[in-house]
């Protein structure tokens, strides 16, 4: 993040960016940082974009061999083209002699780091992978949030807050609106704002259900089932991950027979996890 946000701040942009992973809120935060740095953004004539599994190399290869017209650089948004999983040579080949006068930027769900074009757009632009941020960062980020606001949270809020959204940073900013708007005539977020207006994520409920079949409290089972239908969420989506979660705990509880440790289990409990 902060080498894209250099290349901004100098002026120094490279002529090929990918950004990919978990983050999608920062994923899409960086596109367009880079798309208004590029002087794309309303660009008609010099701004391309292409997007999903079936886009031609052929036609995006012609775009980026056509001059600007009246402007120094051509950009050509290319999202979820799969390239960087399943190698694409003719683009590649076209990768390693491309114009300086057209940049790229590449948004993708997955990539190969053994990838042939991973390995070209490394070298010759920035390959940047956006992690899940973990609770300190998510903290600082929403201070600053919340002070731009010209506001206050308590420790309390902040932590029934971060209870409810989970990690996910575009849940996370969802949720703060809300809480802006619900506090419009006030400076300070109590944890009452928050109980009255913040969703609790799905994922969240579905292990408050586990604790509670476990413990044999029907009735606060049923009470989370039932919200989770006021949400709209489909019952065969509740069921399948409950079946899931349950189905990870038998995992452990048998890996715990075999004598593994945590880190032995959590080795196994993740490949199990990609099969």
């Amino acid at each position: 993040m902060l080498t894209i946000q250099n290349d901004i701040k100098d002026n120094r942009l490279k002529n090929v960016y990918l950004l990919y992973g978990e983050e999608r809120y920062l994923v899409l935060q960086y596109r367009d940082k880079l798309l208004n740095a590029m002087g794309a953004t309303g660009d008609e004539m010099n701004f391309s974009r292409f997007e999903g599994n079936g886009i031609s190399a052929g036609e995006v290869i012609d775009l980026a061999e056509t001059l600007p017209f009246f402007a120094d650089y051509r950009t050509i948004l290319i999202v979820n083209s799969k390239w960087f999983k399943t190698a694409n040579e003719y683009f590649c080949d076209f990768m390693k002699k491309a114009p300086e006068t057209t940049r790229f930027i590449f948004v993708e769900e997955e990539v190969d780091r053994r990838n042939k074009l991973y390995k070209l757009v490394n070298e010759k632009g920035r390959a940047v992978e956006f992690k899940t941020q973990n609770e300190q960062i998510l903290r600082k980020w929403i201070l600053g949030r919340v002070g731009k606001e010209n506001k206050q949270i308590t420790s309390a809020a902040m932590e029934l807050f971060l209870e409810k959204t989970g990690t996910d940073m575009n849940n996370i900013a969802t949720e703060l609106e809300k809480l802006f708007c619900y506090t419009a005539d006030r400076s300070e977020i109590h944890e009452g704002d928050v109980e009255a207006v913040v969703t609790k994520r799905m994922g969240n409920h579905i292990f408050d259900m586990i604790s509670a079949i476990g413990q044999r409290q029907q009735a606060r089972a049923l009470n989370l089932y039932y919200e989770l239908l006021a949400q709209k969420e489909p019952p065969m989506k509740i069921l399948s991950l409950l079946a899931r979660q349950f189905n990870s705990l038998l995992e452990i509880k048998e890996l715990r027979k075999k004598g593994y440790d945590s880190r032995g289990i959590d080795s196994c409990h993740c490949r199990c996890s990609y099969l």
